[in-house]
């Protein structure tokens, strides 16, 4: 039919797709049309009476021979994704059942307690490497941080920090102001130090060490200090605010070490000394006359 005839070549009941249902001769004359198909009554469907065959299974011009296999058995070895163990059926129960030579689905438990133990393991060394990272702060600030042997030591040019209230000010010796060829050291053991340091080199004239400290009322303290000697007495000059005292810091062999022994020298005197309330200037140093073989570990201010 064309859009030219409006249909009026075609019988309004007859099928333009009769020649679908023809038999195998092609002719004949049941039809209303006569195209060899059975005639169309109504309400009743129509049937089929060609043979289904596979693609490729029709030549023409030879004799028609029967189908050698039914539909859905043309490849022997196919077979539904969904049939095969562990496939859809299996899975969403239409399938056989486990045990029944069906392969189990896979368990992915094991890839879950890999993954959680991997994080475990990462969690566990941030924490080992945190811990760790805080104890090497911690024996830093424990006197890690001190002068080494031979290291020099900056000068004090600011006042100490003013110690809590009750307590007077004191100084490692190596964090004085040295001049004069003194200079840190730790080669003798058993300063008292924080660190271990001591200031050396003071029997060279005009060596010093100088302290600039801070006190809240002008008066008189005491001045300790803590000193090594080689087994004799030693002395040292001491200058307050710039003026010399007229007598030098006692520093005898109280610890009785035998001549030489550095290391068991050591042990502290005492000397009085009048300062200003605010910042004031004490110097201890080697002058002509002084016995200067002595060692300086530490030094604070006490009450009279």
């Amino acid at each position: 039919m064309t859009a030219g005839n409006n249909g009026a070549d075609t019988p309004e009941n007859d099928d333009p797709f009769a020649y679908l249902y023809r038999s195998e001769g092609g002719e004949g004359g049941a039809g209303p049309s006569g195209d060899g198909a059975a005639a169309r009554q109504p309400g009743v469907p129509r049937t089929s009476y060609n043979q289904v065959r596979a693609v490729g299974q029709r030549q023409y011009g030879a004799p028609q021979q029967a189908p050698q296999q039914a539909y859905g058995q043309q490849n022997a070895h196919y077979a539904a994704p969904e049939t095969l163990p562990g496939g859809d059926r299996a899975r969403n129960g239409s399938g056989p059942a486990y045990g029944a030579g069906q392969e189990p689905r896979r368990n992915r438990n094991g890839l879950l307690i890999g993954a959680v133990a991997v994080v475990a393991v990462v969690c566990i060394g941030i924490g080992v490497a945190m811990l760790t990272n805080g104890k090497d702060s911690a024996d830093d600030n424990a006197g890690g941080a001190g002068p080494s042997a031979g290291e020099s030591v900056a000068p004090s040019k600011e006042p100490t920090s003013k110690p809590s209230a009750g307590e007077l000010p004191k100084i490692d010796a190596g964090g004085l102001r040295l001049d004069g060829g003194a200079s840190t050291a730790k080669d003798v053991p058993g300063a008292r130090s924080s660190s271990g340091a001591y200031v050396a080199g003071m029997n060279a004239p005009g060596a010093s060490a100088t302290w600039t400290v801070d006190v809240d009322k002008a008066g008189q303290y005491k001045l300790w200090v803590g000193y090594g000697v080689p087994g004799k007495d030693a002395n040292l000059t001491l200058g307050v605010n710039g003026t010399a005292s007229a007598r030098p810091v006692n520093m005898k062999n109280f610890a009785g070490a035998d001549e030489g022994a550095w290391d068991k020298g050591w042990t502290k005197t005492w000397s009085y000394v009048q300062l200003n309330k605010g910042t004031n200037s004490i110097k201890l140093s080697c002058e002509s006359g002084n016995q200067c073989d002595v060692n300086l570990d530490k030094v604070w201010l006490a009450d009279k």
